[in-house]
């Protein structure tokens, strides 16, 4: 193998673990955001896990920021809790750093 695909060869590993980071970064923060909001609710235990996990699986369904806040601040005004999306929009920049935060320690892939 030449130096030039050596270098490519690391170049897409490179790429495919930066991937694989910002899809746990972007889990974790839309697990978060789920937790509060299912709080907010009033779920606890595994009502308020199984929401969360709702939440991360939304954006599957529809990627994006935008269908996200939509999604939780629906689910929250269903309930008759008062919220705008401006406060989702607050909370998922807090949980994205502490989902940051959390990822970036733990340990990476043998």
């Amino acid at each position: 193998m030449t130096g030039f695909d050596d270098r490519e060869k690391a170049a897409e590993r490179k790429f495919v673990r930066e991937q694989e980071l910002i899809f746990r970064i972007m889990a974790r923060r839309n697990k978060l955001l789920g937790l509060w909001a299912a709080g907010k609710m009033g779920l606890v235990g595994d009502a308020a896990a199984g929401y969360a996990l709702g939440v991360v699986d939304s954006e599957v369904v529809e990627p994006g920021d935008r269908a996200l806040v939509r999604k939780v601040c629906g689910d929250l005004i269903a309930r008759g809790l008062a919220v705008t999306e401006s406060e989702v929009r607050h909370h998922l920049a807090m949980f994205d750093a502490a989902a940051r935060a959390q990822v970036m320690q733990e340990p990476g892939p043998e």
